[in-house]
């Protein structure tokens, strides 16, 4: 199986040379802190910066990225996989441009998606010709091995908390599981929902010290959304809150921290497309694999 999957990353680094692409995860740990929507917000945002996005709905089990954008998908991942049709013809788009990846929802075979499911998934996107400058992956909440997985194949991580005490044990559970796997993980975070500014930095400075005093971290901070009674109102019409009320907190919130992923520089290594993602992956799939047999 390790052979397998290193002849596979040798055939992904032979891929023609393209533009190198930022991989951002959103992940939690926690179900319920607004993950999701502020994937499909960063999203729209980085579209009105002219950015070429695509959202990778990796919650394979319980995906909605579509349905709260009022897209219909026809099909989705678990056709990809069965090989009823391939990736390109699965993308659906918003009207800003975004481009999202639909998995399936309730379907407990792509929920516990292995090994082989994966490499099929990866060998599916090494075929991508679509031209991206940023590739967010809406990864599912909880600890499961696809969380990890794809978390470990981006190059920046944004942990999404909440003024909660499991949110802030379940963030500090995902970074610890992170950092066992890779010693280079950068790691920002986003407070979400909150009452204050002020309340969101005292969020994150107290995961922050946890996570710098145990596990010899220090995340960044890429700032803080409040609570806004319009995101609500947004997700009830199926739509970004910064194209249907722009003018809300959470949309200015928003807009800054897309400000910010704008001006991360794309990885070194990349050889262009979503190579970065796909050798990341595989990477983390053969590592597994060997100590699967330890």
């Amino acid at each position: 199986m390790v052979d397998s999957h290193q002849d596979q990353a040798a055939g992904l680094r032979m891929l023609a040379g393209g533009q190198a692409v930022n991989v951002v995860a959103l992940t939690g740990g926690k179900g319920g802190v607004g993950k999701t929507n502020l994937a499909i917000n960063l999203g729209t945002a980085l579209r009105e910066l002219n950015r070429e996005v695509m959202i990778l709905d990796a919650d394979l089990g319980l995906a909605n990225v579509d349905v709260q954008l009022g897209l219909r998908a026809r099909f989705n991942l678990e056709h990809v996989i069965d090989g009823t049709c391939r990736l390109e013809d699965i993308i659906v788009r918003a009207a800003s441009g975004l481009k999202v990846v639909p998995a399936s929802s309730g379907n407990l075979t792509m929920a516990s998606l292995g090994q082989v499911g994966q490499v099929g998934l990866i060998n599916a996107f090494s075929e991508l010709l679509e031209p991206l400058d940023v590739l967010l992956v809406d990864t599912a909440a909880g600890l499961s091995e696809s969380v990890v997985t794809f978390s470990e194949a981006a190059n920046r991580i944004i942990v999404v908390v909440v003024d909660e005490p499991a949110s802030l044990t379940d963030a500090y559970g995902l970074i610890k599981a992170l950092s066992r796997r890779q010693a280079d993980i950068q790691i920002e975070v986003i407070a979400n929902m909150t009452e204050s500014h002020g309340e969101g930095q005292a969020l994150f400075e107290k995961l922050a010290r946890v996570t710098h005093r145990f596990l010899g971290i220090n995340p960044s901070y890429l700032g803080s959304v409040p609570y806004d009674q319009y995101v609500r109102r947004a997700i009830q019409r199926q739509a970004p809150v910064i194209e249907e009320f722009p003018g809300s907190g959470a949309a200015r919130a928003i807009k800054k921290i897309a400000a910010s992923v704008d001006s991360w520089s794309p990885p070194i290594n990349a050889r262009g497309g979503v190579q970065f993602f796909l050798e990341r992956t595989l990477a983390s799939n053969v590592q597994h694999a060997r100590e699967s047999r330890l």
